[in-house]
């Protein structure tokens, strides 16, 4: 009998990884680089993650700092005076899987004694302080590569190391091994090459013991291929590279656009299924 692999997040739950798992954005910023400003209201944001959670979402990622090129960082205080209305709310909700986009250790903290099963770090658990916190609490870790790549280096590589290295040291400071997804950090200091190299390489950079997220929507490697649209106008293309993970090892999307993500995924989820019974 095949062992399914696990991803144990907050709260004493896990998520069995049978199919590909949503994550709906939800941005509580005036500046994020597709949807600023639209779900900066408490009763807005709140109003959207119930939307996606209808259209199937399985986790909402909330997050109060934009992480767009070029963007300016704000405070810990101002961060969290952002998304705190927004968890007080949704963290009350059973039924509802919270995840926190931030990489300040003390809003973290905040965010998991509300309630919040998961931490979402663009700085890949760099600080010994968060990793001590998420240990503590038990959440599910997403530790995402962010370090500047030289436009020559193999990115595959680069990446596995990286992932050798900082599992290594999470799991010194406590965190478990069954908490613990990578992210490999598209559109964070790679070429439009490296980050297409993601998508059509990704079971070289799959850990089997690790929960793996893809992470592209709307962004800038999308764009670049299809003639730059707008960013609310690169829906199709974020389902071919997404799918293109999935179909790599990818356990986890993390999306603007739930409805159509769901749908994808669970096509791709039937042609793997198809494919693994032919073998």
């Amino acid at each position: 009998m095949i062992q399914l692999k696990r991803w144990k997040i907050g709260g004493n739950k896990e998520l069995i990884l049978d199919r590909t798992y949503i994550m709906g954005i939800l941005n509580v910023t005036p500046d994020s680089f597709s949807d600023g400003g639209i779900y900066s209201n408490t009763q807005a944001a709140v109003s959207r993650a119930y939307e996606m959670a209808e259209q199937g979402a399985d986790i909402i990622d909330v997050g109060g700092q934009s992480t767009r090129p070029g963007h300016t960082p704000i405070s810990p205080e101002e961060e969290w005076s952002r998304i705190q209305p927004v968890l007080q709310r949704l963290c009350d909700e059973k039924q509802l899987i919270i995840s926190v986009d931030t990489y300040y250790p003390e809003v973290a903290l905040k965010a998991m004694q509300l309630g919040a099963h998961i931490i979402n770090d663009v700085t890949g658990f760099r600080d010994p302080l968060m990793r001590q916190y998420a240990a503590l609490h038990k959440v599910g870790c997403i530790i995402m590569h962010d370090l500047s790549l030289d436009e020559n280096a193999d990115v595959c590589s680069e990446l596995c190391q990286f992932f050798r290295t900082r599992t290594a040291e999470c799991i010194s400071d406590g965190i478990a091994r069954e908490n613990i997804c990578l992210d490999p950090g598209v559109g964070f200091g790679k070429s439009y090459e490296q980050n297409l190299q993601i998508a059509a390489s990704f079971n070289r950079i799959c850990f089997e013991k690790y929960t793996m997220l893809a992470a592209a929507s709307r962004k800038r490697v999308i764009g670049m291929s299809c003639g730059n649209p707008p960013a609310d106008r690169r829906m199709p293309g974020t389902i071919a590279y997404h799918t293109a993970c999935i179909l790599g090892g990818a356990n986890l999307i993390r999306v603007h656009d739930v409805s159509e993500a769901v749908q994808a995924a669970r096509v791709t989820d039937e042609l793997l299924s198809v494919q693994s019974t032919n073998r």
